[in-house]
């Protein structure tokens, strides 16, 4: 028998202790609550795709047991959507759980080559808003040009899903591209007498794919009476790292984003995944004596921006918005912070809008940050789902609060032949603020859909 590992074996210099492990897999009994509301066990029904069985696998490998291919991939199949977290009755923190196990992985596990260079490209392109932005050019030409319509209909893109369909799901992704936006200034002044002095993460994805919804957000917060500082040092905070395992990586761009924010005392973030991250450096610099304290506080004043305008409270006159929207619950939102109410609180505030829910809203649709480019099969399985019960809703308009969820509901959506708009929260709020007609957020849906994709 394989002796157990010794959890001291490889401290490494501000990483976490390592017995912390089992000792959060001793808070699973393994009642199967999580069970129905995990999306690869809803889909396969396998008890090792479910987080129990995800726990027994880790349990194994504390006490000594090699990472396997097959262990390695029931990990990866994890969407770390967290909805096991919200319904377990005991408690447990798979959360930590699962970034604790694919940091493991990452250590000690050696994928294929190819592999490795798929995801090294994605690493080295997606958390970088400047190399983003150069990719802007190219990719907007390709879509506006005839160039994707072309791929799609010689089989190009069928061939490419053959060679490498992570490759393949980048290219399905790619929200329609406008032309590129001025950055926003450093400092928004607020309108009217100042309430409060807030910072504002701009993303990656968000900033150079969705600059709209920055820029709603800035004018949403002016309005509403805060002076929104935009620190120009930021960069990426570190969330797609964070949630893949790459532990050294996340820290650098926890570490950025810190130095970025020290000077604020509210720091407004509205993409899901990134306030989840942002909200846990408490934890990635825990044993960090020299960036410990200054974590905490930046986790501490990390506010989701549904979240803050509620604590606010509204100020700003809200215009009729006569459209009906279904509200899409982002998982690293509802899950991960527990912020559920409050967009559909600021929904609710708005005359003439109705909003509809979504069946099944705990299930995710399958974005998770990179699970869509490196699990491709199972995330376009789950986003049909989605997109199936967003059809049911009939509304006009979907609402969704991460670009990653915008993007994959919208590509599903569009392999079933439906021209919806996406809207995030803080677009439908700056629609209403300043009174614009509804046309403003439905004329999203004139970009001409693809032709359906066979392969899905």
């Amino acid at each position: 028998m394989t002796a157990p590992k010794d959890p001291a074996a490889a401290r490494r210099p501000g990483a976490p202790d390592d017995s912390e492990l089992p000792k959060l897999i001793s808070d699973c009994v393994h009642c199967g609550f999580c069970l129905p509301t995990c999306p690869t066990y809803v889909l396969w029904g396998e008890e090792m795709d479910s987080p129990r069985g995800r726990i027994h696998l880790m349990q194994q490998h504390v006490e000594g047991t090699p990472l396997s291919e097959p262990m390695v991939e029931h990990f990866d199949r994890c969407l770390g959507c967290m909805a096991c977290v919200t319904s377990c009755p005991s408690g447990v923190k798979y959360d930590r759980l699962i970034e604790m196990t694919r940091a493991e992985v990452e250590r000690e596990h050696r994928r294929p080559i190819s592999e490795r260079l798929l995801r090294e490209a994605v690493f080295r392109l997606f958390p970088y808003p400047r190399r983003l932005r150069a990719l802007r050019g190219p990719l907007r030409a390709y879509q506006r040009t005839g160039l994707r319509r072309f791929a799609q209909r010689s089989g190009l893109l069928g061939l490419l899903e053959r060679v490498s369909p992570t490759l393949a799901a980048m290219e399905r992704l790619a929200p329609p591209l406008g032309k590129a936006q001025p950055r926003l200034p450093e400092r928004v002044a607020a309108r009217g007498t100042r309430r409060a002095t807030v910072g504002m993460l701009t993303g990656c994805v968000q900033r150079e794919f969705f600059p709209d919804v920055n820029a709603a957000t800035a004018r949403v917060l002016a309005l509403e009476g805060c002076d929104v500082v935009i620190p120009r040092g930021q960069g990426c905070c570190g969330a797609l790292s964070l949630h893949s395992g790459r532990e050294e990586e996340a820290r650098a761009f926890a570490r950025r984003t810190v130095e970025a924010f020290e000077d604020v005392d509210v720091i407004v973030v509205n993409a899901a995944g990134c306030g989840s991250a942002m909200k846990e450096y408490v934890h990635l610099l825990a044993d960090d004596p020299a960036w410990a304290e200054r974590a905490k506080a930046l986790s501490a004043k990390t506010r989701d921006l549904a979240e803050y305008l509620v604590e606010l409270g509204p100020r700003a006159e809200r215009h009729p918005l006569p459209v009906t929207v279904a509200y899409h619950d982002a998982c690293h939102l509802s899950h991960a912070q527990g912020v559920r109410a409050q967009p559909r609180a600021l929904l609710a505030g708005i005359p003439e809008l109705t909003v509809r829910e979504i069946a099944d809203p705990d299930i995710c649709c399958g974005s998770a940050g990179t699970y869509n480019l490196f699990q491709p099969e199972a995330a376009a399985e789950l986003g049909d789902r989605k997109a199936a019960g967003v059809r049911a809703t009939e509304a006009e308009l979907l609402v969704a609060a991460n670009p990653g969820c915008a993007m994959q509901i919208s590509g599903a959506l569009a392999r079933q032949g439906v021209r919806l708009p996406v809207a995030h929260t803080a677009e439908i709020l700056d629609a209403s603020l300043r009174g614009l007609d509804r046309s403003f957020l439905l004329d999203r849906a004139s970009e001409p859909l693809p032709p359906p994709e066979s392969h899905v």
